[in-house]
């Protein structure tokens, strides 16, 4: 007897499934950033400064979705390291830019290798057609929340 996709059980096991999922990907993550020296934190500036260098350290705090003082203290240790640096930006002196350094360059191609290593691995035995289902399901999931969360909260 085929089960209704929409019962409690099921929503409840698809939310624990994608929770146990992500916790899962972010700990074999981890274990693949162990060796180069870097967190899964500091991996995720890099990331987005290596698609938008120059980002404000507001900016990064927004797309991160973590707080100005964390971004800030990850910047830090980032700067510390020599993998960035902080420019405070021509119009306003009270921005703070943040750009890679060039030895960040060669450190953010090796940790795309390693992540599309680790995507492989995470991946196999899996058909395109399914992960393209996977992906559209998730895509339409995570529309719905974003409407709900810029939707005015009920009174």
């Amino acid at each position: 007897m085929a089960t209704d996709p929409h019962t409690t059980d099921w929503e409840l096991r698809l939310g624990f499934l994608i929770h146990d999922v992500s916790r899962l990907r972010r700990s074999a993550f981890d274990r693949c950033l162990k060796p180069l020296n870097v967190t899964r934190s500091q991996w995720w500036v890099l990331a987005y400064l290596s698609r938008q260098d120059g980002m404000t350290q507001s900016q990064l705090a927004e797309e991160l979705d973590l707080g100005k003082v964390a971004v800030g203290g990850l910047i830090d240790r980032l700067e510390k390291a020599g993998l960035v640096r902080r420019e405070a930006d021509a119009n306003d002196r009270r921005v703070n830019r943040v750009f890679l350094e060039p030895k960040s360059k060669q450190l953010v191609a090796r940790m795309r290798k390693v992540s599309h290593r680790m995507n492989e691995q995470i991946l196999d035995g899996l058909p395109d057609e399914k992960l393209e289902k996977t992906a559209l399901t998730l895509d339409a999931m995570k529309r719905n929340l974003l409407d709900y969360l810029q939707a005015p909260e009920p009174a």
